[in-house]
């Protein structure tokens, strides 16, 4: 193998304010006094909300909290198949399986428990891709507040459809 000889890059001199920083934080700066002259002076038709008394219209795909859907006797459809579960990439599903008493030829298992970390879910939609049973599709709510980690584990009862599908506020689901 030849030996490459090395070759010096002239880089010139540094200038001082590049040396300590100065140039990039005046450029910062002076992008940060432009919009507030602007805020302040000029422009009236700024991108702010009311938030509480206005809301933000949002996109019908918007994927919200999770709902687990029940049939027509009210319970939950979902057959504990760990689908969801293995999709995930946050890992914030839990579900524990039990056998099923009332077993149809369909399904032998239903979730003893079913957990979603909230705080760690990052609302992708995969569990609902997932699922072969429409069992959890997200609603389009999506203003949720915790004051303690606990309180962002919800479970099957708070998971559970409170009303008519018709009624409830749908975001992302499959259609097939």
């Amino acid at each position: 193998m030849k030996d490459v000889p090395a070759v010096n890059v002239d880089r010139g001199k540094i200038p001082f304010g590049e040396r300590i920083y100065l140039g990039p934080i005046l450029g910062g700066l002076r992008v940060t006094l432009r919009h507030f002259l602007r805020n302040v002076f000029g422009q009236r038709d700024v991108a702010t909300i009311e938030y509480p008394e206005v809301k933000r219209q949002y996109s019908e795909r918007l994927r919200g909290r999770h709902i687990l859907t029940t049939n027509e006797q009210g319970e939950v459809r979902c057959v504990a198949c760990y689908m969801c579960e293995t999709a995930c990439p946050a890992d914030c599903i839990t579900i524990v399986a039990e056998e099923d008493p009332t077993a149809a030829v369909d399904h032998e298992k239903r979730p003893l428990s079913f957990e979603i970390d909230l705080l760690r879910c990052v609302y992708c939609g995969y569990c609902v891709d997932a699922c072969p049973k429409q069992a959890i599709i997200m609603s389009r709510e999506h203003e949720m507040a915790f004051t303690t980690r606990e309180e962002a584990v919800v479970g099957i009862d708070e998971l559970r459809q409170k009303g008519p599908i018709d009624q409830e506020d749908l975001g992302y689901r499959p259609y097939f």
